[in-house]
C-alpha cells in the first residue's frame, strides 16, 4: 500500500517532469523528491521516469501508473472532504455576488432559500462589475458569483437563466427596424468591446472575431462597465450582442434591441474557484438551482 506522501510525489512530478518544481511544490528538497520516486520504483521493478540532464518523462509503465492513480486519489481527497464538511457543518460566513441588475433576482432567490435552510451561515451579497468580477474569486472577496456563461477557469452549476440573443444597437441604426438579424450581420459594423480583463472564452462568445462564413468582424471601442458599453453603442461608436433581458433592465430611448435570428441561448448560472468548493458553496449552488426553475426568460 503506498503511503500518501508518495502518492503525491509521484502524481506531482508526473504533472510537472521537473524535480525542482515538484519539490518547490511539495515544499520538501529535491533530493527527498528523488529518493521518494526511486523507492517507489524498486517496488515496482521498472522505472517510472526517463530522467536526462534536460529533460523528464514518464515510461509507458509510469504513465499508466498516473492514470490508474490520479482518479483513486481524487476521489480519497472528495471523500475527506465531505467527511469534514459533514463534521464542521454549513456554517460560518459566505460571501455571494451577481453580475448584472438582471441577475439579483435570481440570486436572492437562492440567498432566501439557502438561509432558510442553513440558519447558521451568514450570507453577504454583493455586486461586481465587468472590471472586478473575476479578481473578486480569485483574491477570496466572494465565494460564489451568479453571472453570464462561459467563465474561463472556473468551477460551474447548472444554469439558473437561459435567454435569447439580441443586438443593441442605435436608434436610428439601419438595422434598428429590423424584426430580426444574423450573426452574420456583425460583419458589417463594429462590435463594441468587453474590458480586457474579461476572459478570453467569454469575449469569444460574446464578441466573435469572425462571423459564421469566416468574415473579420470590426472591433469598436471597449467599456469598463456594461452600462458604458451601452453608451457607446448609444453614441454610434458601434452596435453589441447582448442578452434579451437588456431590453427590461436597460430600456433607453437612444438604443434598440433586434432579436438574433441563429444565436444559441446565453446561459448564467453559478461560478466559483475550484479551490474554494467548499459544503457551504456546495449547499448554495443546490439552493440556487431549487429556488430558480430554468425557463427561457424574456425581455
Amino acid at each position: 500500500m503506498l503511503e500518501r506522501h508518495e502518492l503525491e510525489t509521484f502524481l506531482t512530478l508526473a504533472e510537472e517532469l521537473h524535480f525542482g518544481r515538484t519539490a518547490e511544490r511539495l515544499h520538501v528538497t529535491t533530493g527527498r523528491i528523488s529518493h521518494v520516486i526511486k523507492k517507489l520504483e524498486r517496488r515496482v521493478g521498472a522505472p517510472l521516469f526517463e530522467r536526462t540532464s534536460r529533460v523528464v518523462r514518464l515510461t509507458p509503465i509510469g504513465r499508466q501508473l498516473a492514470d490508474d492513480l490520479a482518479p483513486l486519489v481524487a476521489q480519497l481527497d472528495e471523500a475527506l472532504r465531505r467527511a469534514v464538511d459533514a463534521g464542521r457543518g454549513v456554517a460560518g460566513r459566505l460571501r455571494v455576488a451577481f453580475l448584472g441588475e438582471y441577475l439579483a433576482p435570481v440570486l436572492l432567490k437562492a440567498v432566501n432559500l439557502f438561509t432558510a435552510r442553513h440558519p447558521e451561515c451568514e450570507v453577504d451579497v454583493h455586486e461586481v462589475q465587468l472590471y472586478n468580477s473575476r479578481a473578486s474569486l480569485l483574491d477570496g472577496s466572494i465565494d460564489i458569483l451568479v453571472a453570464a456563461y462561459p467563465f474561463d477557469g472556473m468551477a460551474r452549476g447548472p444554469a439558473l437563466m437561459v435567454e435569447r440573443r439580441v443586438l443593441a444597437v442605435p436608434a436610428a441604426h439601419p438595422l434598428a427596424g429590423r424584426e430580426s438579424v444574423p450573426l452574420e450581420a456583425l460583419g458589417d459594423h463594429p462590435v463594441i468591446q468587453y474590458p480586457a480583463v474579461t476572459s478570453a472564452e467569454f469575449k469569444r462568445d460574446r464578441t466573435p472575431e469572425h462571423t459564421p462564413s469566416g468574415r473579420p468582424v470590426p472591433k469598436g471601442p471597449s467599456g469598463k462597465t456594461f452600462s458604458e458599453m451601452l453608451s457607446l453603442v448609444a453614441l454610434g461608436r458601434g452596435v453589441l450582442p447582448v442578452g434579451e433581458q437588456t431590453r427590461q433592465y436597460h430600456p433607453r430611448p437612444d438604443i434598440a434591441y433586434v432579436p438574433i435570428s441563429d444565436a444559441p441561448p446565453i446561459e448564467r448560472g453559478p461560478v466559483w474557484l475550484e479551490s474554494n468548493t467548499t459544503a457551504r458553496v456546495r449547499e448554495f449552488v443546490r439552493a440556487a438551482t431549487d429556488a430558480n426553475p430554468v425557463s427561457m426568460a424574456q425581455g
